[in-house]
């Protein structure tokens, strides 16, 4: 009877916090998505490295950054980067292809190996994928394609780079290079 008592007082609790208060508890890490082959990956496997979350899509503009990203993967993998890329078709239409046409864009053209994952919604609404709900839940949200979400060693999103910040802008550079120590 206790038992249940206390329970019971615990979920009062947990219902008495504001929303924003659990938003602020989760992790990137907590996050089970499909990757680009469409078999579950649980984020938690990246747990202990920093993460650049980037939407993609093959027909944009900015689609040459895919070249940057692996770069940049290539470059601080070892350090404890990696890169995860969602594509998304929100902006434009610029990413029409299915999740097999997008692989084969991906590794033929620029010859990526970070891990992708499915396509997904990254704009505010019902459709919204759950891990961009989580995000830009501190208010930061892609305009474009390309936006890119630096996230710490424990999962929280320290840092928003917008479309136009290329993989190689000194910021970011510098943004992942401390988030690495």
């Amino acid at each position: 009877m206790k038992m249940r008592k206390m329970i019971n007082q615990a979920t009062l609790l947990l219902l008495a916090l504001p929303l924003g208060a659990l938003a602020a508890s989760a992790s990137l890490y907590d996050f089970t998505v499909n990757s680009i082959d469409g078999k579950p990956v649980a984020l938690k496997s990246y747990q202990g490295k920093v993460a650049l979350v980037v939407n993609t899509a093959s027909e944009c503009g900015f689609t040459p950054q895919y070249e940057g990203l692996q770069s940049l993967y290539e470059k601080y993998r070892e350090r404890g980067l990696v890169v995860l890329g969602f594509p998304c078709n929100d902006f434009g239409g610029q990413e029409p292809g299915s999740s097999g046409e997008i692989k084969e864009f991906c590794s033929s053209k620029f010859h990526v190996t970070f891990p992708m994952f499915e396509k997904v919604s990254v704009r505010a609404g019902k459709d919204q994928a759950p891990i961009y709900k989580f995000l830009s839940s501190k208010g930061d949200l892609p305009s474009w394609n390309f936006g890119k979400y630096l996230v710490n060693k424990k999962g929280q999103m320290i840092g928003y780079f917008g479309s136009a910040t290329k993989p190689t802008d000194p910021k970011l550079i510098t943004a992942i290079e401390a988030a690495l120590k």
